[in-house]
């Protein structure tokens, strides 16, 4: 008995001290700074700002993100699209990859919050000879943007600082202008997705042989309505209908029949984020 008790107050020496580092090193990762957060998703089709990007077909998307308690963070996401191929922008370009970082925070006892920050859209692929000839040039684009934020409510401005604007040429200072809504239905998990926007293109174009000064034919507005679940668990399975009154002259694409990018759509998903 009493070589019993000596060992079990030999085994209580050691395993003290690692209880106490395994619930320190616990604690440490609990209050750790940095977050990092991924998501995969499957939609039946890539909308961006009103405009299908895969011509109707489906697109498999996934992303990471990186997120510092003070604030910063970083991040990047991907795509499959099929307009820069078929706009005859680059060879054999089926990818949309984007990097971003940026600063968002909440303005003091307000609820207010804030995010500034920059945004590169990469379309990998090797040009199409040409290209500048005919009156295209390179999509890949930069852009700044802020938004604010209270509740379910965001506002937000993404401002192109690069030469061309997703293959508008001399589209520097044209800029998006949006106001999103994601109101959740008590605890049902369900919530209403809305959405308006205003994208503005600045500088010249070329189409055929006439040169458009201020060109207003991509302008257009555009719109979303509809609902998403999430699960616990990280799922969240939702649709949406969009439209836009973007105008033919600007936005008929080979790839999708000769039909209009911004035609009126419904759009299906399920996503995993963890």
């Amino acid at each position: 008995m009493r070589k019993s008790l000596l060992l079990v107050a030999v085994l209580g020496t050691f395993a003290a001290p690692a209880a106490v580092l395994a619930a320190d090193a616990a604690a440490e990762e609990a209050t750790s700074p940095h977050t990092f957060s991924y998501n995969i998703g499957l939609y039946s089709q890539y909308i961006f700002r009103g405009l299908t990007q895969t011509g109707r077909e489906p697109a498999l998307q996934g992303g990471v993100d990186y997120s510092h308690s003070s604030g910063f963070y970083l991040g990047s996401w991907g795509s499959n699209v099929s307009w820069v191929k078929d706009g005859g922008y680059k060879q054999d370009s089926s990818l949309e990859v984007d990097v971003y970082g940026g600063y968002k925070n909440t303005i003091g006892d307000t609820g207010i919050t804030y995010d500034i920050g920059a945004l590169q859209y990469l379309y990998p692929g090797s040009k199409e000879s040409g290209l500048g000839a005919a009156g295209l040039t390179d999509p890949n684009t930069t852009e700044i943007y802020g938004a604010l934020g209270w509740n379910w409510i965001t506002v937000k401005n993404s401002y192109v600082v690069s030469k061309g604007a997703f293959g508008v040429e001399d589209g520097r200072g044209s800029n998006y202008v949006e106001a999103n809504v994601l109101y959740p239905f008590a605890d049902t998990g369900y919530s209403l997705i809305a959405h308006v926007g205003y994208q503005y293109f600045d500088g010249t174009s070329t189409a055929g042989a006439t040169r458009l000064d201020n060109d207003k034919v991509y302008t257009y507005t555009d719109w979303k309505l509809g609902a998403v679940k999430t699960w616990a668990n990280g799922v969240n399975v939702g649709g949406y209908y969009t439209g836009t009154d973007a105008g033919d002259d600007g936005w008929k694409n080979a790839g999708t029949n000769n039909r209009n990018l911004g035609r009126d759509a419904f759009t299906f998903f399920v996503q995993k984020t963890f």
